[in-house]
Formats: structure tokens, sequence, C-alpha cells
């Protein structure tokens, strides 16, 4: 089969090496290159650096609602295109291309959090499972039917960092046993994603990393795994507004009004919340490197906690 490969992050290296193993892939669509780093120097994506070291020919279109760009897709006479976190609408003349159709692989199970940030909603919301679902894709944001789905657990201390590349990995298997089947001639059979269940994934915003004292503490504990490693979630402490890399709920009971500091010492800094309280365990001061709370505490002997 003749693949084209749509991807841009990291997320979507381990799918475009599986698709490299599987069959021929012709070209590799990703997003134009893109400022970074404090010289903010045209910086090329995780999955062009990955297609060029392959030699792969690489193509980066600001869209593909042209017919330029149709024209472009049409003349490598793709089998198949595979979608993983590209980043640009597929317009539907755009999905009648290949013979088969597109596929993409997205980082949950459908139809629960369909868009663009599966991962981190998943630990926000306390879920415990979540996987990789191989989606035939049709003009609906993540609503195609699933082709073949793995689940995987969501361990207590996984942050979406973790569990990112625990879900990269098993897209990457996912793909690859789609494709082994396609080579086949046994088509994965597509299943409708049903109407029950249906979530959406918000792209996180970085107002929103300010952690709410009055939340309960199980919920704190979430937001921070699920905002870890970026955007990072902070909150304000004496006075100083800091990140919270690294934080547990624990199971106290208190009478305290939420965001006061019931007790702070080598263990971490723990806050009261609307139900039990946080322990923060690390910590990042503004221009400063992740710390533990200990190693804060030492250097914010001006602050005296209430503990």
């Amino acid at each position: 089969m003749r693949i084209v490969f749509a991807g841009t992050p990291e997320f979507a290296v381990a799918c475009l090496r599986a698709a490299v193993q599987a069959t021929e892939v012709v070209a590799v669509y990703t997003q134009p290159d893109r400022p970074a780093g404090r010289g903010r120097v045209l910086t090329p994506s995780p999955v062009k650096r990955e297609a060029l070291q392959r030699g792969i020919p690489v193509v980066q279109p600001n869209t593909l609602k042209t017919n330029v760009s149709r024209a472009a897709l049409r003349a490598l006479q793709p089998d198949l295109m595979v979608v993983v976190a590209y980043g640009l609408l597929l317009p539907p003349k755009i999905l009648d291309i290949p013979q088969y159709g597109c596929w993409n692989v997205h980082a949950s199970l459908l139809p629960r959090w369909r868009g663009a940030a599966p991962i981190q909603r998943a630990i926000e919301a306390g879920d415990r499972e979540t996987g990789v679902c191989l989606m035939q894709m049709d003009q609906g944001l993540d609503t195609g039917p699933v082709l073949l789905r793995r689940a995987i657990p969501i361990a207590p201390n996984m942050t979406a960092g973790s569990l990112h590349d625990a879900l990269a990995n098993l897209g990457a298997q996912v793909l690859a046993d789609g494709l082994k089947l396609q080579r086949l001639g046994v088509r994965p059979q597509p299943v409708p994603q049903p109407d029950v269940g249906v979530t959406y994934a918000q792209k996180l915003e970085k107002s929103e990393a300010l952690l709410d004292w009055s939340r309960p503490a199980a919920q704190l504990a979430n937001k921070v795994r699920a905002f870890q490693p970026v955007p990072v979630a902070e909150a304000v402490l004496a006075g100083e507004r800091i990140r919270i890399h690294a934080a547990i709920a624990l199971p106290l009971a208190h009478d305290a009004a939420p965001g006061t500091v019931l007790d702070a010492g080598r263990e971490g800094i723990t806050i009261a919340c609307g139900e039990a309280a946080l322990r923060i365990r690390t910590v990042q001061r503004p221009g400063g490197k992740v710390i533990t709370a200990a190693d804060y505490l030492n250097a914010r002997r001006d602050w005296i906690p209430n503990a």
C-alpha cells in the first residue's frame, strides 16, 4: 500500500515508525516550521525530523482547502492516509482522495474525550482507564466509526507526560495491527460510535492553571497531574504565585477555610481545600528551578506558615 502520513508532535512519531515498518510511506504531511525557544528560531516538528532522517518527502501546507493542495495529494496516488495529531482540518474532498479513505489514531476511548486534549482531560476528570482508537475519519470532530481500540489503566501517579508516552506506544501498536489486517485484505470492521457517553476534550488554557482551593483536594491533585509537564498548575503561596509540579490529596478532615496552610515541613506543604487537603511536594518559583517543598520552605524563611 501507498501511505501518506500526516502528523506533527512527538505523539505521532511512534505511529510514523510503525507505518514505515508496515508499508510504503510515500510522503509525510506536517505543520509548517514554527518559532521556538528564546531565540524564536524556526523549528521543524518532531514528525518532520523523523521523516527527513528516513528520507521521506515532507509536505507542509498551511491549509488543505485549496485546489492546489488537493491536486498535490491526488498526485501521490495514496491508498490510505494515516492522520495522527496533525493539527490541520481535513476537508471532505481530501478525505475522499485515498482509495481506503483516512484513518486517525486518537488517544481516548471514543466517544469519550473527542477533541484536542484527551490525555489531559482524562486525568483531570479522574478516569481510571483510557486508551487508543483507530478510527475511520469522517467530516465530524472525531466522530467516525472505530476500527480497532485498546484500553489501558490510568495509574494514580500518572501525569499527562507519562500517559502521553504510554499512549503513543499503544497507538503505534494499534496502527500496526490495522495496517497488517489491511495488507492481508481483512479490513478492520468499522463500528459506529454510540450516541451515549460523548464528551469533548477542550484544549488546555493557561487561564485554567490556577488552583481553586474551594474545590475538593482530589480534583486539584488530578489537575496537577493533568497539567504536568505543561502548562503546569499554579497557586498563590505566601503572596507568591508559584508552579505546582507534584501534589497528592490527603483524606484529612478539617474546619479551616480553603487555602489555609495546615502543615508545612519535610513532607510538603498541606493546604486546606473545600474537601480534604492537598499536600504540595514539588514547586517552582518564578524564574527558578523545580525544587521540593522542603527546599522552598528553607528559601522562604521570611514566611512562617500558619501550621
